[in-house]
């Protein structure tokens, strides 16, 4: 199977993306997947898998919406044993710290006997400029139900660089690497750094978990999601994951990024020019 191509479920996503990109620029046949591609994949529809991942050879998982939810272990537990039984050399596994359901499916990932690695990652820097927290960024003000609680944000190319060595090292065969950023900040800070990095003024509001889901609910956003973000925000965050690891620097042998280093670069491309 050295010539066949590498799925990656969630190709569009940013750590997806990334990854088709850097394995593509290194001359690898690659499958990015999801609902709409030529090739659909589905979380929700398990008779969809076995097309995504016939004659695969690697497979680069993220669960949606994420692994803190319901029925995800075992989403991955089924979709691991459909991986041996098709003879896929190696699946990564993209996974959360301090989520009892994303440990439960690292859990049934070891235990599926194909072989694996799981990168187990922090908050994502980039939640502030490719995801829901753009918009506040944007407005001027970031209105979270996050205290001081800091959290080690890691950027989503030091997470892709992790990835691509995983499916393409077989030194990094059955290995947990926990990644994080270099310094913990809490959600007041990194917004402070944004403000520092585009020169005009950007707020934070802590919100409680209340009044944050009521904004959501004012926004349409699903009942589940909501549900998931208060999770994350009011169980997750509560200072389980406030150490900052080395994981970046052993998979790699550098140091990971520095937020300020990602709110510049970010700054300098425009994504936050209101």
């Amino acid at each position: 199977m050295v010539d066949s191509p590498i799925l990656i479920t969630g190709g569009g996503g940013k750590t997806g993306g990334r990854v088709n990109v850097r394995l593509q620029a290194r001359g690898l046949a690659t499958r990015a997947v999801s609902r709409s591609a030529n090739v659909p994949f589905d979380w929700t529809r398990p008779e969809t898998w076995s097309s995504a991942l016939d004659g695969v050879s690697k497979a680069y998982v993220t669960y949606q919406p994420d692994l803190a939810v319901e029925g995800a272990a075992e989403a991955i537990a089924e979709l691991s044993a459909l991986a041996r039984k098709m003879g896929l050399e190696r699946v990564v596994l993209l996974s959360g710290r301090g989520e009892p359901g994303a440990q439960a499916a690292e859990a049934a990932l070891r235990a599926s006997g194909v072989a694996w690695t799981i990168v187990r990652a922090s908050w994502f820097n980039q939640n502030f400029s490719e995801g829901y927290l753009i918009d506040g960024v944007l407005a001027g003000e970031i209105s979270l139900p996050a205290g001081a609680v800091p959290e080690p944000f890691i950027d989503a190319d030091d997470i892709a660089d992790v990835v691509v060595a995983a499916l393409t090292d077989e030194r990094h065969a059955n290995k947990l690497y926990e990644v994080t950023g270099p310094r913990a900040l809490t959600f007041a800070e990194a917004t402070a750094e944004i403000a520092h990095a585009t020169g005009r003024p950007i707020c934070y509001r802590q919100l409680s978990p209340e009044a944050f889901a009521a904004n959501m609910r004012q926004a349409s956003v699903p009942e589940d999601v909501i549900a998931l973000l208060d999770e994350l925000f009011t169980v997750v965050l509560d200072g389980r994951n406030a150490n900052v690891t080395d994981g970046v620097e052993q998979a790699l042998g550098r140091p990971a990024r520095d937020f300020s280093d990602y709110a510049r670069a970010t700054a300098a491309a425009g994504v936050w020019r209101a």
